[in-house]
Parts: C-alpha cells; structure tokens; sequence
C-alpha cells in the first residue's frame, strides 16, 4: 500500500477483487502471444541487421550466394538445397561449358595422361560396371607436382571434364573468416557440398599454402581447419558409393604436411618436357599459325633446354609480337616517307607557281 499512492491507489481500490483474479480469456492470450512474437521478429532482425552491417565481407556474401545460383542452374543442379555456408563454397565452382581444356590441349604428357585415365577417370566412368565392389572406385586423393609451367592445372580441369564431374576451384581463402568457428563451418560445407554434386572433384592449387607442414607457431583456428578437413576427408571413406576426390597441385611437395601426403595415394609428377616433348608443345601451340618454311621446330626444342610448356607458349607470343610490331614499324617508316615526299613535292609546286608569277 505504502508504493500505491493517489489515483493509482484510489483505481486498485476500485477494481473489483474478482476482475484481478478471474483468468485471462483467449482473446487476451492470442493478443499476448502476437505481440511477443512481433516483439521477438523485430528483435532477431535488428540484431541480424546489426551483425551484417558490422561484418565488412556481408557484400562479398552475398555477391557469392547469386553467383552460386546461377552457376548450379547453368550446370543442371536441381532440387539441391544448400546451406548458406554451402551457397559460399558452391561461388567456387567451375562450369564445364566454360572449360575449353582437353586432352587434345595438353602435348607432351602422353604417360601421365595415360595414367589419369586409368586410374582416375575410368572409376568414375565405369562404376557401374563393379557397384558392389568397394576396389573399384576412384582415389580420394591426387597429387600433381612438379616445376610451375608445366602443365597441372590444365591436366586438372582436363581430367574433370574427361570424367563429367563436378569441378570445384577451392581457393584457401575461401575457408578464411574473421569471425571464430565460421571456417570449420566453412570447411565441413567443402565435403557436405561435394557429396550432394558428386560425382566431384575439389582442385586445391598450390595445396602446400593451405595445408603445409603443422608446427606449435600455427593459429589455433588455422590449426582446427587443417584437422578438421583432414578428419572430414576421412569420412569420404566409410561410403563405398561416395565419389569425391581432392586433388591437389604443388611446386613444393616437401612444405605439404605428411599426413596430407598420405591421404593422396595416388601422385604424378609432371616434370619439364624433354626434347621431344617441347617439340610436340611447339607444334600445338603454333597449330594453325602462318609459319615460315625456315623454322625448325626441332632446332627450336634443342635449344630451349629448361623450357616448360608455359615458358614456350610465353616464347612464341613474344616473337608474335616482335613480327607485328617489325610490321608497324615499317608502316609507320612508309608513311613518313610518303609524307616527306608529299611535302617535298608541295614546295616544288608551290616555288615553281612563285616564279610563273614572277615572269
């Protein structure tokens, strides 16, 4: 009594005790229950709209997500739903209508493209042949090392589209996020997405910059990724049916951690071409060009020892160049020329009119 003062005392004293104690009727409990829940509604999104205005990648997000649709409706992926995480991984996949790689782009690999396709493509074509064998299946991981240059993300986009799988371009920095706990989340969405597309193959570039060898200086959330992807790649083998393989790709196969080594049992080495082989390449890469009849592709290869296949192509454009820009040099001397004559020729007529009108 002594906090209920004035009218507000005078209004307790009023209300009948039966109104205070009489039960709420329906009307008021459904009018209750809207207004929390508009209250709780306005609430989450105040919140979220906060949170997405203080994560400065909250464009990027969402510029990955439209990405992502678009590039599994131009693939022919339907009825999949994905997770937002996945939404991000998926922006990194690549359309096989846009990979113009092939085999007939790569020379001078014959034996390491021989072997793909044996061991790596023929799984994935012929499953069907063995389905109740748990032998016949393709690798969960591959390792392709070597000098840069020479070939290795060619032969992996050729080998996807060989196999008509599913092509995802990992960059490293894809799995990286400021806040705590989104990259394990990220990396489980790697595996969880290559499931529901499989039959899949997950490229990681320069592996050793993502996955090198562990050590006590490591962060501690670079260290959960690394654990947890290796855990997730793992569980790819409790399935049979399960078609996703990782491939990798590295100039320094040292700097990989170990234990990332041997969960790539299978391993080429795309080694520089020998003399022969940087003879095939020349011959591709000049495939339909207007040669001179004095070129000798096989003088050529000799004397370019230490060449990979990108150093070649870097060498043909250059003399491409040189023989456009010999071209533009000898217009423009013409042209001066012409110029010169013409002004020469001007000043004849002009001093050959002076003196007419001077007799």
């Amino acid at each position: 009594d002594g906090l209920a003062s004035g009218p507000a005392k005078m209004l307790l004293k009023d209300l009948p005790r039966e109104a205070l104690m009489r039960p709420l009727s329906r009307n008021e409990v459904v009018g209750m229950l809207l207004r929390l829940t508009i209250f709780g509604a306005a609430t989450y999104y105040s919140i979220k709209w906060v949170l997405e205005a203080m994560d400065p990648t909250s464009k990027q997000k969402n510029q990955a997500k439209k990405r992502a649709e678009q590039l599994m409706k131009r693939i022919g992926v339907e009825g999949v739903k994905l997770t937002e995480y996945e939404m991000n991984i998926a922006s990194q996949l690549v359309d096989p209508q846009t990979m113009k790689v092939s085999w007939r782009d790569i020379a001078g690999l014959d034996e390491v493209i021989n072997e793909l396709q044996d061991t790596v493509i023929l799984p994935f074509q012929k499953r069907h042949l063995l389905t109740g064998s748990k032998l016949f299946q393709p690798p969960k991981g591959v390792l392709l090392f070597g000098p840069p240059g020479c070939g290795k993300t060619m032969i992996a986009k050729a080998t996807a589209k060989a196999s008509g799988c599913k092509f995802i371009n990992l960059q490293a920095s894809t799995l990286t996020d400021m806040w705590y706990g989104e990259s394990q989340k990220l990396t489980a969405a790697v595996f969880s997405l290559a499931v529901k597309l499989q039959p899949c193959i997950v490229f990681i570039d320069e592996i050793e910059s993502f996955l090198r060898n562990r050590s006590s200086l490591d962060h501690e959330a670079t260290a959960m990724m690394k654990a947890q992807f290796m855990s997730l790649w793992d569980g790819l083998d409790t399935s049979s049916t399960t078609q996703v393989m990782v491939m990798g790709a590295t100039n320094r196969p040292q700097d990989v951690d170990p234990a990332i080594l041997r969960r790539m049992p299978t391993t080429f080495h795309v080694g520089l071409p020998s003399t022969r082989q940087r003879q095939d390449i020349l011959r591709l890469i000049l495939a339909g060009e207007n040669l001179s009849n004095a070129i000798n592709l096989k003088e050529i290869a000799e004397k370019t020892e230490g060449y990979s296949g990108s150093d070649l192509r870097e060498l043909c454009r250059d003399a491409a160049m040189y023989r456009v820009r010999d071209y533009v040099r000898k217009e423009q001397m013409r042209q001066i020329a012409q110029q010169l004559q013409d002004c020469q020729e001007e000043e004849k007529y002009d001093s050959h009119t002076n003196t007419h009108k001077i007799s």
